[in-house]
């Protein structure tokens, strides 16, 4: 199975420009996509519905949107008045082959700023039938300006994580409602824009703490890394570009898994080829 995540600039490229069919050229063969900073109603991008603009790219594919920040849209002062019930909405989205039998979005602790931006953050869940058994996938997009931030929403993450089978994922008792009982799996993939660098404070309060003697080992509760666990790092890697200083990069787009799919991964890599957005997309197969 083939996993993509993608963070999309709200459809914009390195040049600037704005092109949904090259982000989706981008993605040509996987089977399960995580996308984030997609929007709808946003004035950047012509209050597009990216969500089914992105969707009718993939038309066998089955996906949820998770918009994590939600706002009423005003007219903007040249007078252009957006269509009636436009909302501006950023989050996340998941995209997948195979039907997705559940989702939710969990909203990340999140404090406010003054002057700088702060969106509401989001992980948006999708319980997706895959072949052989289901598995949890989660597109994540975690703050920009605050590591102290990362760390709490990633805390809140895991234990949200952790805790799904006890939960009941997005509905339980189906049954009053002649709904069937969905599946809780217990194994999961994460994948995101995480923004945060390999063995920062925040990596390792999800990842675990390195070093000594034994080095990270892996446990339960404990996400994977899984460009980590297939030695697949180098001291060049890099997930981002600053579009207007292409010498500036950084590692901050991540795949983590249970650790029941640790033995399971295949490859790792980042398409730095793609210009369709400032990030690039990073792949994982792992086997079925």
């Amino acid at each position: 199975m083939n996993f993509a995540s993608y963070n999309i600039q709200y459809g914009f490229g390195l040049d600037g420009r704005y092109d949904l069919a090259r982000i989706a050229r981008s993605l040509e063969g996987a089977d399960v996509i995580a996308l984030q900073e997609v929007t709808r109603g946003f004035s950047r991008n012509g209050f597009a519905d990216m969500a089914a603009d992105v969707a009718a790219f993939f038309p066998d594919y089955f996906w949820v949107y998770g918009p994590a920040c939600d706002m009423h849209v005003e007219a903007d002062e040249g007078g252009f008045q957006p269509v009636r019930g436009t909302r501006f909405q950023f989050g996340n989205m998941v995209l997948s082959r195979w039907p997705v039998v559940s989702t939710r979005t969990l909203l990340l602790p999140r404090s406010r700023t003054i002057g700088k931006i702060n969106l509401q953050r989001g992980a948006t869940e999708a319980v997706i039938d895959a072949p052989g058994a289901a598995i949890r996938v989660y597109s994540v997009h975690l703050d920009h300006v605050s590591a102290d931030e990362r760390i709490r929403q990633l805390e809140f993450l895991n234990a949200h994580i952790n805790a799904f089978v006890q939960e009941g994922g997005s509905l339980t008792g189906g049954g009053e409602f002649d709904l069937p009982e969905p599946p809780l799996p217990e194994d999961y993939v994460i994948m995101g824009d995480f923004n945060m660098e390999p063995e920062s404070p925040e990596y390792c309060a999800l990842a675990g703490a390195g070093g000594g003697y034994y080095g990270r080992v892996a446990r339960i509760g404990t996400p994977v890394d899984a460009f980590a666990a297939l030695e697949a790092y180098s001291p060049e890697s890099y997930s981002w570009m600053d579009p207007e200083d292409h010498g500036k990069r950084m590692h901050l787009d991540y795949c983590f898994v249970s650790c029941g799919l640790q033995s399971r991964l295949k490859s790792a890599r980042i398409d730095t080829q793609s210009v369709a957005s400032d990030h690039f997309p990073l792949w994982v197969e792992i086997g079925v």
